[in-house]
Order: structure tokens, then sequence, then C-alpha cells
């Protein structure tokens, strides 16, 4: 299931046409199914300079899970500018005998070990699994191996809901200490559950069943007893949603893509 508005994502598109083999591209986007149109569309329909007249392009990779948008445009610009990137510093460059694919996978590889990024929830999502290939060093335990396009984005129907206590929202459903709004309280996905839980409590109980792991992977909700992911419940927690909830003031513009070159961008742009 996915949280409503809380989809960020950094994906890999690989160029079909036989005029450019091998041609890849580094992309974020909340909306990938709309994003990879938009890059075989070309520049007039919101795609990038890169891409645009070269495709068609397919969307191979997607990572997801980041908590907001700055961290998945921080992780987007590390993965195409890893040779600027400090916490990169130790992965090799391209080898002249390596293609441009395999050498993505292979920095990619090693940012998802590399901190901050490998304390995140993320997703590592093979869009076409014909396309897979194993990463070395291969992902953290946390981070799962999924296939197929991500769950779509919808935004939750207002609804008739019973009239609920509300200091009982005020308070862990695990712990009954106070709820901080600034704590971002964790609440499950599915529709009608009442938990709300101090993200350590929950990743507690989680830990239980995987003593072994720094991160939960998912557990089983105690207020309806469905399984979850733990980066299901990060999203929904709300933390950095607004810097990217409304589609009209948050595009799809890349930094990359209004920069010719391959400095990093000023953070005032």
């Amino acid at each position: 299931m996915s949280p409503a508005g809380g989809f960020f994502g950094v994906y890999l598109l690989y160029c079909l046409n036989p005029k450019h083999p091998g041609r890849v591209y580094v992309g974020f986007t909340v909306d990938p199914a709309r994003r990879v149109q938009q890059h075989n569309g070309g520049r007039k329909k919101g795609g990038a300079w890169r891409t645009s007249g070269r495709g068609p392009w397919e969307m191979v990779l997607i990572v997801h899970g980041f908590p907001s948008a700055v961290a998945a445009l921080r992780f987007e610009w590390a993965w195409q500018h890893p040779h600027a990137s400090r916490r990169l510093a130790h992965v090799g460059p391209k080898q002249r005998s390596e293609a441009t694919f395999a050498f993505h996978l292979r920095v990619l590889a090693h940012m998802l070990r590399a901190p901050p990024w490998a304390r995140l929830p993320l997703t590592l999502r093979w869009l076409r699994p014909d396309f897979r290939q194993e990463l070395c060093p291969p992902p953290p335990p946390h981070v799962p191996l999924a296939f197929g396009p991500p769950p779509p984005r919808r935004r939750a129907a207002p609804s008739a809901q019973p009239a609920r206590d509300p200091d009982s929202e005020a308070r862990c459903s695990l712990c009954a200490r106070e709820l901080q709004d600034e704590e971002g309280p964790l609440c499950c996905p599915h529709p009608d559950c009442p938990l709300r839980a101090h993200m350590i409590c929950l990743a507690e109980l989680f830990l239980q069943e995987e003593p072994q792991q720094l991160l939960p992977l998912e557990g089983e909700c105690p207020g309806c007893r469905n399984s979850v992911l733990w980066g299901d419940l990060i999203w929904l927690s709300g933390k950095g949603h607004q810097e990217a909830e409304d589609d009209e003031e948050f595009k799809e513009a890349h930094w990359t893509d209004m920069l010719e070159t391959d400095q990093p961008p000023h953070p005032c742009t």
C-alpha cells in the first residue's frame, strides 16, 4: 500500500535507441509513470534536455523511500556526480572497459552502504527485471528488493469517520506517553487503523522479530495486525512532505537540467 502523497524516488533510465547505445540518465520523481512519459515526450512535454530527442527511454530501476524531496534530490545529485561527492571518494572512476550502465550500478551499490543513505528505509525496485544485475557490494539487509511498478500515488479520499477520543490520539498506542507533533508520530497506512506511536517504540517492537537488524524492514501492526513496511510508515509520518506535496509548487525540474556543466549546484538555486 502506498501512503498518500509521500512518494520520492530516484530512478535510472536506459536508452533503447540504437543510435545512442548504453546511454543512461539519473533523475528524481514523485510520479514514475508520468516522468518517463515526459522524458519520451521531449522538453516540450517536461522532459530533460539530456534525454530529449534521444529516446525511447525505459525506466529500469528506482530507489524510493526517502523521507523528503530534499533527501531524494541529494541522493540524485551524488549518483550523478560521484566524483564530486565527498561521501563517495572511495568509489573508483569509470573504467574504459566498463559499460555506463554497470558503472551507475556500481556507484549505487556503494551509495546504499554509505552514510547518510545507509540509515534510510529505502527500497530498491527493478521496474524491468530483465535488466537486473546483482549489486556489489549487496544492499544492506534492511533494504528490500522489489519488482514491478510501485503502488500508484493516491490521496486519501475524505470519508466519514467515527468520533475518536482526542486524548487517545495524543498518546502513543504502545507506551501511552504523550505524542508531540514535532516528533512525527507513526500512523499505520491501512484504513481505519487506530495506531499512533512514537518512532522508537514501534521500531523496538518490530526489531524484536529481527534483532540482528539496525533498522526494521517490516512488521505486524499492533493496531490492525496487518503487515506493514517500515518505509511506508516513515512516508506517512509526514516528515518533510510539505517540501514537495504540491506539484504546482514543486516541479520535477532538475538542477543538472539547468546547468550545462558538472559543477555542483549553487545551494540557492
